[in-house]
């Protein structure tokens, strides 16, 4: 996820905005009455202009979900792919342990990112008497798929230390050790006398998870409990054992031991990850130009359970943000939070998705860019789907 900050002067003016009725043409008509852009529902007065964001936004995430497989897996820049390149140790790494310095790296920024940012972010703005920020600070609450993200966040770490994709791993009541790779960052340190701490390793990774999930459901309803404070414990727990002891202990590995590593980490933890995620994101690019073309109640529900889908290897691939996904922005372009809803309502008026674009070479103090990324990707469409945690219904 890719952390914006929220407009706290819309927030305090109730985020209510003039929304334009909609003909059966694709051009809007004049406004009408002011809208609460937080509570905006879809009908038959808007439905049109709704339909053709929803399209505009789906196409765009399915080109950034593809261009990021390809990346990887076909060609990056124009020259070998990203997988080869990170396999053979490539510029700007030049060596197997600056590869798996590189993978740590991205483990402890997002155990961090769940704990402080995810579910630390809220907390601290409701224990400081900002309810409204906190509510809207929460990442995923129109589909009150908070928990899920972040213990989805959490598996991302698993598959990178253990080298295998196996939720299963950490969610039974014990760890399953079975599972886990023999070319892993988990067997190497056990093989070069670290057994200990692998060990505590897969533990705080568990711990981290469970905590999460203990959270009541919807998390935005229970931003103030003692399960999330629990939960962002457990995720500091856990960077801090990742940045202090694994790192430095696979840094003491030779590169015969951790060439292995690195190239079971890419080729079956990454690439299989982005290449659900593409397979998933074109499901539901299906499903949501059905749901445009004849809208329904169950063609709603069809393209949110596609949603929640497709949802799940992004969230299992925070671990790796690293190369093209951070290069070429599209993590931003995927998964911005939170959303300019002030925004987004203003391109159901005018119908302008060309504000969704941007071009030239990324860079993320462009504000002309963030502004593009803040009104597509996931979140916007998790806007136009959901409502309170349910599909949004045809009036």
């Amino acid at each position: 996820m890719k952390k914006n900050f929220f407009y706290a002067a819309a927030l305090a003016m109730g985020l209510t905005f003039s929304m334009t009725a909609c003909s059966n043409e694709d051009t809007p008509t004049e406004p009408t009455e002011p809208t609460d852009a937080a509570n905006i529902d879809y009908t038959s007065e808007n439905a049109t202009s709704w339909n053709n964001y929803m399209k505009a936004v789906v196409t765009l995430l399915r080109k950034d979900a593809s261009d990021l497989y390809g990346y990887w897996a076909t060609s990056y820049k124009g020259g070998e792919s990203y997988a080869v390149t990170f396999k053979n140790h490539g510029a700007p790494f030049n060596s197997a342990g600056s590869c798996v310095q590189q993978v740590i790296d991205g483990c402890v920024d997002i155990a961090n990112e769940v704990g402080e940012t995810k579910i630390g972010d809220p907390y601290s703005k409701y224990q400081a008497g900002k309810v409204t920020e906190a509510l809207y600070a929460v990442e995923s609450w129109y589909s009150w798929h908070s928990r899920e993200d972040y213990s989805n966040n959490i598996v991302s770490i698993c598959n990178a230390f253990c080298g295998v994709r196996s939720e299963a791993l950490i969610s039974g009541a014990a760890i399953d050790k079975t599972q886990v790779a023999a070319q892993s960052l988990y067997t190497v340190l056990v093989s070069n006398g670290q057994q200990e701490l692998a060990d505590n390793t897969l533990s705080a990774i568990k711990n981290a998870y469970d905590k999460i999930l203990a959270i009541p459901q919807p998390f935005r309803n229970h931003i103030n409990s003692e399960q999330s404070l629990a939960a962002q414990e457990a995720c500091s727990e856990l960077s801090v054992l990742l940045k202090d002891k694994v790192k430095p202990a696979c840094d003491a590995l030779s590169e015969a031991v951790l060439s292995p590593v690195v190239k079971n980490y890419v080729d079956v933890v990454v690439l299989p990850t982005y290449s659900d995620l593409k397979d998933r994101v074109a499901t539901l690019y299906d499903k949501v130009n059905t749901l445009a073309a004849n809208p329904t109640n169950q063609a709603f529900k069809d393209a949110c359970d596609a949603w929640i889908t497709a949802r799940e290897p992004w969230e299992k691939s925070e671990a790796f943000l690293f190369g093209p996904v951070a290069d070429q922005g599209l993590d931003p372009n995927m998964d911005s939070w939170p959303l300019d809803q002030a925004a987004i309502v203003n391109i159901l008026n005018s119908g302008d998705y060309s504000q969704m674009e941007w071009s030239g070479d990324y860079s993320e103090d462009s504000e002309a860019i963030s502004a593009a990324q803040n009104v597509r990707g996931f979140h916007t469409l998790e806007f136009l789907l959901f409502k309170d945690g349910q599909a949004r219904t045809v009036d």
